[in-house]
């Protein structure tokens, strides 16, 4: 998974990425500070994993990870080359989600690219420039396949009709997002578009310490305008968070998060609601040599999740042997959950769950 990190210059962006990945990102006063783009690899926290390292005692742990891209600012015109703007939309198009940095919080100190705060009109800001791109890539693709609609290709028919609908929405100043696909066919189509648009989006709204825990007035108008967007919102003080990464110790850390009535960093709190935001979940494999997540999407087939670990494994899936996360917390080790009749053997029609311990019979 490939997450970027976007908004308007000066929102606390490569702030947000320096917490979140071991890479520093440069972090200045003044637009444009980010212009290539920086990439981290972030672990997701997992608490299962913990215990899980705890009861098995393997020679390594891997953790399911992140790509987290911080990602040029954007300004006005950037759909038309402005500022950095082709730039960063080519960049944002490679990931599967966007996290929309919104400042909601007063400083006199970090100068604001329009002069006041005010989080609904850089949020638009954004928008509009990412609709505007989007409907320039419709426009272009609607008039190549307008040729071939004519000459009674059903498929061309069928892509022209899903265009125009694109085009209708986003010349209503909506995201493509909005639009449903109305089968399978539709569906692939909209990923092979890979418009700007229709990734999903989770919006950080980054306060100052004291509404770290609660938010404010901004974060609250943000709610409001973003309640049918089926999308995430978080609060998070990532000056704040900035300082927390610098402590030395778990211990000091947590001290700093109770003080200020937070019950986990910002990090972990973005990346499972990342996770949610795309549907995926976690897998585990455990053995002595390794305890290790794997991330998939809900309602993958074991067979899938398999293939995850590698191609061969889904070709020449045979069955999977599933012990419940709970169970194999629950009764301590695999040889106990076996004794006591818990480990399941699936096949390939087994859809999957969230904490699943699996073991995978294959031939090829």
């Amino acid at each position: 998974m490939k997450a970027g990190i976007v908004g308007l210059p000066n929102v606390g962006k490569s702030t947000l990425f320096n917490c979140l990945s071991n890479a520093k990102a440069q972090s200045a006063n003044f637009p444009f500070c980010t212009i290539e783009p920086n990439v981290g690899v972030v672990n997701v926290p997992d608490s299962r994993l913990e215990k899980l390292e705890e009861l098995v005692t393997p020679e390594r742990v891997l953790p399911a990870t992140v790509e987290i891209v911080d990602i040029a600012g954007l300004v006005k015109g950037a759909s038309k080359g402005e500022g950095l703007g082709n730039q960063f939309l080519g960049n944002i198009r490679e990931c599967n989600a966007i996290i929309h940095v919104l400042r909601c919080f007063d400083n006199d100190n970090i100068v604001h690219v329009d002069g006041n705060v005010n989080p609904i009109r850089d949020k638009e800001t954004i928008d509009i420039e990412l609709q505007l791109k989007d409907l320039e890539t419709v426009e272009k693709r609607l008039d190549k396949v307008k040729r071939a609609a004519k000459t009674g290709n059903k498929e061309a028919q069928a892509e022209e009709a899903l265009l125009i609908r694109l085009r209708d929405v986003l010349l209503e100043g909506k995201s493509a997002r909005v639009v449903a696909p109305q089968n399978q066919d539709e569906e692939e189509l909209l990923e092979a578009f890979q418009l700007i648009t229709t990734k999903p989006v989770l919006y950080v709204c980054n306060v100052d310490e004291e509404a770290a825990a609660t938010g404010n007035d901004y974060v609250e108008k943000v709610r409001e305008l973003v309640k049918d967007e089926n999308a995430e919102v978080i609060v998070l003080a990532v000056g704040t968070e900035a300082d927390i990464t610098e402590l030395e110790t778990y211990e000091e850390r947590q001290m700093f998060l109770e003080d200020l009535g937070i019950e986990e960093a910002g990090a972990s709190t973005l990346i499972r609601s990342a996770y949610k935001l795309l549907d995926l979940q976690t897998y585990f494999t455990a053995g002595e040599k390794e305890v290790r997540a794997w991330t998939i999407k809900v309602g993958d087939t074991a067979p899938q999740a398999a293939g995850v670990i590698h191609t061969d494994f889904e070709k020449g899936f045979i069955r999977a042997e599933v012990i419940a996360y709970d169970d194999y917390e629950s009764f301590g080790s695999e040889a106990k959950v076996k004794e006591a009749g818990k480990l399941r053997v699936e096949g390939k029609e087994y859809i999957v769950k969230d904490g699943d311990v699996m073991h995978f019979r294959f031939n090829v």
